[in-house]
């Protein structure tokens, strides 16, 4: 028996495919809104951090209703960095929606998620989308996705998919790209034809498998997941199975089902339904809850190893406490554990002393976490993010990357002398017409650490890069991470005009005048490799010849403003990262510029 009155489906994609547009598009014709409602777009990115970036970050959940069928809908990170939300989302559905934009093709990310929805043996529907751009090539990238299916050894039955072409932001769909259409009609009627819908097994033995966090101010922690088998009502006794094969029992106090943006209470919900639980202390993503009396568990979600890490710290810097509201390391240590019960990705090694060693997929998933923290009052410091290797057979292995970069004909000469000082290997060069160039890459993880800047610095601007986790190789040498050094302010003070200005020859500015500095703390970039402590709060001597308003004159270039993520990619071995609610700024680890030499000779 299969429950016809249900589908659960994911849409996965590369970044800024259109997967939240599309989202969009369907809430407003299957009815969810009234007419005279107003939604914002992109509804379904929720935190303020997607909205900024553009990007999706944490997985939703969202149901709509299409002829009497209801359709829950996971919006799923394009992002490879949030490969956990992916994984994990996959396990919940019974097909999928492939987004693919109709200029730029099948890129890393949608090479990612597809690969892990083919391992499920998820039915695919592709959609193309973006079909109005002047640039589509709309026959060719169908031909890419057909080559990307293969590559990834999808069997017959796989390759067997049906092709919708859509403008999301119209609100359009049609099942051949010539085809005139008014609404989304083709696409709701192919995921009622090719996702099947889920087993009844309402009469079996509860099993359902938590895949999502959440927290309500008025119900507490709540568990989201799918019903795989059985029933379950408010006010029944389970069972759920935590980690290390551990039992707990508990009662369910109220359950909800997803509608729109919202979420309904529901009394009872049966299998195949994705819902979400209150009243069940101490769950975590990965445990099932199951049968009082006869509980079976499910298997965990497993998600791939991180490769990145970071040394997140207490800010010891002269100015800690200023801003913050959340400053020790205790603070730090509880927001960190909390992190852990809802990113499945992140592992967090806490035996260090008053410091705390945070892994993840990537630089922006890290990035990220770290500038939800600040948002939320804490202060930190976090040091230059390393590579995860590992020893197999004896022999220092580390984590390779694919890289794919799109970029004009005239900067393939010095984007592949950058990659190559960084040990990576082309594989694959593709002219796509239009005057640009696809180049493929091999490289090692930390070879792209701090090199996204450098990129689109040598492209000016108009460069595309993606990456994504490639397995494991043998380490490959020695790499040169920043070929500049550091202006590093000797004393604590304002930053003064003068002092800028007789200093821009020297390199690049990062402070403006007027700003607080303190004694080790980079305040600029310097165009030659070694550092130089500098004096930025220097003053004009004054005399009766020389009036203080001559300063009037100084011409000053912008400074480099320094945001999280670029901090990130410039630090050394020897610098951290200042995080505060108000400010990023660039410092030594040794403060004191006499003691700076000392450790340098101590460690050669």
């Amino acid at each position: 028996m299969k429950r016809q009155d249900l589908r659960n489906i994911a849409i996965i994609a590369h970044v800024d495919h259109g997967k939240t547009t599309l989202v969009d598009a369907m809430f407003r014709q299957s009815g969810i809104f009234r007419s005279n409602e107003k939604i914002q777009e992109r509804a379904m990115d929720s935190i303020d951090l997607e909205r900024e970036r553009g990007i999706t970050i944490m997985a939703k959940n969202t149901a709509v209703f299409y002829e009497g069928v209801k359709i829950n809908i996971v919006d799923t990170p394009g992002h490879a960095d949030f490969g956990g939300e992916v994984e994990r989302t996959l396990k919940m559905v019974d097909g999928v929606l492939l987004l693919v934009d109709a200029s730029e093709g099948p890129l890393p990310q949608t090479r990612f998620v597809l690969k892990k929805a083919l391992e499920l043996e998820l039915p695919q529907i592709v959609v193309i989308n973006k079909i109005d751009r002047p640039d589509a090539r709309i026959q060719a990238v169908v031909n890419e996705v057909y080559d990307l299916f293969i590559d990834l050894d999808a069997v017959e039955e796989q390759l067997d998919f049906p092709v919708i072409y859509t403008n999301a932001k119209a609100g359009t769909a049609a099942i051949k790209p010539e085809d005139k259409s008014d609404d989304l009609k083709p696409l709701f009627e192919a995921i009622l034809k090719r996702i099947s819908p889920p087993d009844d097994k309402r009469d079996e033995i509860l099993q359902l498998l938590v895949t999502n966090i959440d927290y309500n101010d008025y119900v507490g922690r709540l568990a989201i997941g799918r019903i795989f088998s059985g029933t379950v009502r408010v006010g029944d006794m389970v069972t759920v199975l935590l980690d290390n094969n551990e039992l707990s029992k508990t009662k369910v106090t109220s359950m909800f089902t997803f509608e729109g943006l919202g979420r309904t209470e529901a009394k009872e919900s049966c299998s195949g339904d994705i819902i979400a639980l209150s009243g069940i202390e101490g769950i975590n993503i990965g445990d099932t809850v199951s049968n009082y009396e006869n509980p079976r568990a499910l298997p965990r979600i497993k998600v791939d190893e991180p490769t990145i890490s970071m040394v997140f710290s207490v800010n010891t810097s002269p100015f800690a406490g200023k801003e913050g509201k959340f400053v020790t390391s205790r603070q730090l240590r509880e927001r960190l554990q909390k992190e852990l019960l809802y990113n499945v990705s992140i592992k967090v090694d806490f035996s260090l002393m008053d410091s705390f060693e945070v892994m993840g997929r990537g630089e922006l998933q890290l990035a990220i976490l770290i500038e939800m923290m600040r948002r939320e009052g804490y202060e930190l410091s976090v040091a230059m993010p390393t590579t995860i290797t590992k020893e197999i057979n004896g022999v220092l292995h580390e984590p390779m990357e694919v890289l794919v970069i799109d970029i004009p004909e005239d900067y393939v000469g010095v984007i592949t002398k950058q990659i190559g000082m960084r040990k990576g290997r082309m594989t694959k060069m593709h002219n796509n017409g239009f005057g640009r160039v696809r180049l493929e890459f091999r490289i090692p993880s930390r070879g792209l650490i701090g090199f996204r800047s450098q990129f689109l610095t040598d492209t000016r601007g108009t460069g595309l890069l993606n990456h994504l986790f490639d397995g494991y190789e043998p380490w490959q040498g020695n790499l040169t991470r920043r070929q500049t050094g550091a202006l590093i302010a000797d004393r604590a003070g304002r930053a003064t005009a003068y002092a800028i200005f007789h200093l821009q020859p020297r390199g690049t500015m990062f402070t403006p005048e007027n700003t607080q500095v303190y004694e080790g703390m980079v305040v600029g970039e310097n165009s030659r490799e070694n550092d130089i402590d500098v004096n930025i709060i220097k003053e004009k001597k004054l005399t009766n010849m020389r009036a203080s308003g001559a300063d009037d004159a100084l011409l000053l270039v912008p400074p480099r403003p320094m945001n999280l993520d670029l901090a990130l990619e410039f630090i050394k071995e020897d610098e951290l990262v200042e995080v505060t609610p108000g400010s990023i700024r660039i410092r030594k680890k040794i403060l004191q510029a006499n003691k700076r030499p000392k450790l340098k000779q101590a460690k050669e």
